[in-house]
Order: structure tokens, then sequence, then C-alpha cells
């Protein structure tokens, strides 16, 4: 069994994986951002998020190195950018203007911010890619990309449940929540935007 499975490198990955991409922590994230979606848009969403950042990790767990390369993007960069955009979307839930962004049957809030860079962050993304490139052979990639699904599976799980936990909460919860999200997000983004910028400075 262990030439066909690694068992302490996909328990290593996926937990590193969920700690980073932290589901519960996304939902008071993902309430105050759907929070203008009925159920069923708020399923889509949901599933529109995971698929995305399964993807965007995905690709750059195979392809990262070289798109870096050829774009000349930094690691800090993906950072700062990533947290950039996080905090313009954070400014918007914290003043009450998120419900524009979420009007769209969700598209808007399932791609961007949910499913890049929050989910699909630079600290998910750089995790993965390292992880495969320690690997010598399939094995190793196909136990990396299996403890990947597993964490998206996972998300999927806790974002879905969100609509039970709207309905518990009501309307005057679910703008609490909008908030608690806005500051979470503010927080988030200055940590992603101190990180690149440490980061800049540590290969220079």
């Amino acid at each position: 069994m262990g030439q066909f499975f690694n068992l302490d490198l996909f328990l290593t990955t996926a937990v590193t994986l969920f700690v980073i991409v932290d589901p519960p922590g996304l939902l008071p994230v993902f309430l105050g951002l759907t929070k203008a979606l009925d159920d069923e848009q708020r399923n889509r969403a949901a599933n529109r998020a995971s698929a995305v950042a399964f993807g965007v990790i995905a690709v750059f767990a195979l392809f990262g190195k070289q798109i870096l390369d050829y774009l000349q993007v930094s690691v800090p960069a993906l950072s700062v950018s990533g947290g950039l955009l996080l905090l313009l979307i954070a400014l918007d839930l914290l003043m009450g203007r998120g419900d524009e962004a979420t009007s769209h049957e969700g598209v808007n809030v399932a791609i961007v911010p949910l499913g890049t860079p929050l989910m699909a962050g630079p600290g998910a993304i750089v995790a993965t890619m390292i992880a495969v490139q320690r690997q010598p052979d399939v094995v190793g990639y196909l136990t990396v990309g299996l403890a990947l699904i597993t964490v998206m599976v996972l998300v999927w799980i806790f974002l879905r449940f969100a609509g039970l936990i709207r309905r518990v909460l009501r309307e005057s919860g679910t703008v609490l929540a909008s908030r608690i999200a806005g500051l979470l997000l503010s927080a988030i983004a200055v940590q992603m935007i101190a990180d690149g910028v440490f980061g800049f400075i540590a290969a220079h």
C-alpha cells in the first residue's frame, strides 16, 4: 500500500491546506458576501467558489513556477496584490455596500474574492507548489492532488451549510456577520500585504 499511497504526505499536505484555507473562518465572510442571495444562488456560489479555488491551485501546482517566471511576478507581489483586492472588498462590507457586488447570482463573489484570492490565495498556492516540487515521482504528485481534492470538498461542505446558518441568524444576524466579515477580511488583507512587503525586503 505504501508504494501506491503516501499517508504521511497526504496528511501533512491536507492539514496544511486546511489551516491555510480555514473553512470555518470562511463562513462569516461567505454569509456577508452572499447575504443578498437566496438559498439556490448561495449554493451555486458555493459550488463555483470551490471549483474556482481548486482550479487555480491545481494550475499553479502544475505550472506555477513557469507562470510566475514568465510574467516576472514574484510571490510577494502576488501577496500584495491579493491583499489590496481583499481590502477594497472588506471596505465595501464594512460600509454596507456589499449588496451590488452580490446581485448577479453570486458570480462575482464566487470567483472574486471567494475563489481567489481568499481560498486560492498566495499561501495555499505556494504551499501546494512546494509540496509538488518536492515529490520525486507520480505517486507523490497524486498524493498531493488527493489532499487538495479532500480539502476542497471539506470547504464545499462548510459553504453549503452556510444557508442553514443564515436561516438561524436571520436578517439582523446576517448583517452582523457581514460587518464581522468585513473586519476579518480587512485583517487578512493587511496581513497579506505585510507578508508581501516583508517578502520583498527579505529577497533584496
